[in-house]
């Protein structure tokens, strides 16, 4: 049963391995503000950034400081995305003539492409122009995913601090990420993507004769017509995808995403995908071991990740090996399991895993479609999204947020034995725990209110295409989605009206900075702390005991959240499936 997917899922993580260690330790030094070896000419152009942006710019930054300058910057880049939309059609890079964007579409887009979340409730090679997708959301795709970074950076230094009032730089932290981590590596991703297959150029569609001309009919009954040609999108794709994927921005430049051959061509494009997204988070554990002097730390936090990811992928494809009996009762062939949604050139083993790692890492791009996954299939990347994004999670997030939950760990730890706890030679006080308490609660809190509010509104219930459990699992799946900041979709459900892109906008403009704020004032609190040496009562948090108390707070925190809406949904269709 498993004997095509172990063998991908084993080369998967040692690939992984062997890229992100060496890329941990480099970001390391990103991390640090002097100059990174082998990339001194880089530190040039870094050099003009600040002469540019003043005298002061570079200054060391409390946590407010830091909070306000993060906040601003990308309240200023949804502005401009927003901007770029609603005048799209009289800019140039518009061969199609795309018209301007709507007002709760651009808002939604502008919303999302600045928290990583890249949902997009509209067709992309459909309704942006060249210009759009290029300067506005590839732009905030390297802007989000570097802001990512960047807190990261701050919450390491927090614990790497010895006593001081600054957690670094915002502006130091977002240009340095972008400089020498997203840009260098996104430039070779996109060439080998090019070299595969993406597209890349800037040409108008193409209009091509097809083989096999067929009949469709006309509208109001005006008769039938024969189609002779086939518009064929093209554009700048190969670029895009490459940020798309490092940045785990996921948004694709066409509407089916890494499903379309244009954008993911085949299995060994499929295959660098998956590192793509994985690479950076993967990396990030190295760094934090790296910067407090403790790369046992680093490899504990990856271990757990890890051992999450395994069951979880596991577990999605041991769902899609099942027969769908509503198919076979149709007469359809269902020996090899669920392939309803999945593109024949990946098949069952990749699909799944490809679901499990956008949605485990918070990227969103996908190679199948989940709406059409089993339904316990569909609930393992649902899970993983509400688990806040931790398992590998966002470039930056999913570090920062797993931190959180280590936090929250090593307070229960110390509980039960009696002692202050205390991580990585800093004590965990009552605002510490607040503030881990607010990251925590912030998303389920958007997520079922969310879910409440478009399952009573009527606007909420006109876009479910699936009356029942499965339409009920569309709105959720949406919600944790958008507060997660993942992006993916459900896609029966008809998210692009006034209602959805407003609810779902909130839920993605707090689902991040919501979390970002007091990830950045547990950062702020930390290094303002003096840091303890280790004595015989410290509680070790590196090694398999830790790793297993992490994985256990991680899964019942996450999961208790939601186990009423997980059984409303996923679970009731479950059962009535086969009970049919």
């Amino acid at each position: 049963m498993f004997s095509d997917f172990l063998p991908l899922l084993a080369v998967f993580l040692l690939v992984l391995l062997l890229l992100g260690y060496p890329l941990g330790l480099f970001m390391a030094r990103v991390a640090d503000s002097a100059a990174v070896p082998g990339m001194r000419w880089m530190g040039r152009v870094e050099a003009l950034f600040y002469r540019a942006a003043g005298h002061g710019s570079t200054a060391a930054q409390g946590w407010k400081s830091y909070a306000l300058a993060l906040v601003a910057f990308n309240a200023v880049g949804a502005l401009a995305v927003y901007a770029l939309q609603r005048v799209q059609a009289w800019l140039p890079l518009n061969p199609e003539g795309m018209p301007n964007v709507g007002a709760d579409s651009s808002f939604n887009t502008a919303v999302s492409f600045v928290a990583n979340t890249n949902w997009q409730g509209y067709s992309g090679e459909q309704t942006m122009s060249i210009l759009t997708q290029m300067l506005g959301l590839a732009c905030q795709n390297f802007f989000s995913a570097a802001t990512g970074i960047a807190v990261a950076f701050a919450l390491i230094r927090g614990f790497a601090a010895r006593s001081s009032s600054a957690i670094g730089n915002f502006w130091v932290d977002l240009t340095r990420a972008t400089l020498y981590v997203l840009l260098p590596l996104s430039i070779a991703f996109a060439l080998f993507f090019a070299s595969q297959g993406v597209v890349q150029g800037f040409s108008a569609h193409v209009d091509a004769q097809v083989l096999d001309p067929a009949s469709y009919a006309l509208p109001d009954g005006a008769g039938t017509a024969q189609a002779v040609t086939q518009t064929i999108p093209m554009g700048p794709v190969a670029s895009q995808e490459a940020i798309k994927l490092l940045g785990t921005n996921g948004g694709g430049y066409f509407n089916a995403n890494s499903a379309h051959p244009f954008e993911n061509p085949n299995a060994l494009s499929n295959f660098v995908q998956m590192i793509a997204i994985f690479l950076i988070p993967a990396g990030l554990c190295f760094t934090f071991g790296r910067v407090v002097g403790d790369m046992r730390q680093g490899w504990a936090v990856l271990a757990t990740m890890t051992v999450l990811f395994v069951v979880a992928a596991s577990l999605a494809f041991a769902a899609e090996q099942q027969a769908n009996p509503l198919l076979g009762a149709l007469g359809a062939d269902t020996s090899a399991g669920n392939m309803e949604g999945k593109e024949t050139r990946f098949g069952i083993a990749a699909s799944t895993l490809f679901a499990a790692v956008t949605t485990a890492a918070s990227c969103g791009a996908v190679n199948a479609m989940h709406d059409s996954f089993m339904p316990l299939g569909g609930m393992v990347p649902m899970v993983l999204m509400q688990l806040g994004e931790v398992v590998f999670g966002g470039v930056g997030t999913g570090l920062y947020g797993m931190l959180v939950f280590a936090i929250l760990a090593v307070f229960i730890a110390g509980l039960m034995i009696g002692r202050t706890p205390e991580y990585l030679g800093k004590k965990i006080g009552a605002y510490e725990m607040k503030m881990a308490s607010l990251v925590i609660l912030i998303t389920p809190c958007l997520v079922l209110l969310g879910t409440a509010v478009a399952v009573v509104a009527d606007a909420g219930r006109a876009g479910v295409a699936n009356p029942g459990a499965h339409g009920f699992s569309e709105i959720l799946y949406a919600l944790s989605s958008a507060a997660n900041n993942n992006g993916s979709a459900f896609a029966g459900l008809s998210a692009n009206t006034p209602f959805y892109n407003t609810l779902l906008a909130v839920a993605m403009w707090f689902g991040r900075f919501g979390v970002i704020v007091p990830v950045l004032a547990i950062a702020g609190s930390l290094a303002a702390r003096r840091r303890l040496d280790a004595n015989a009562g410290t509680m070790p948090t590196h090694g398999p005991m830790f790793v297993g108390l992490l994985a256990g707070v991680v899964l019942l925190v996450g999961i208790l959240n939601y186990v009423p809406a997980l059984a409303l949904g996923p679970v009731v269709e479950h059962l009535q499936l086969f009970a049919k």
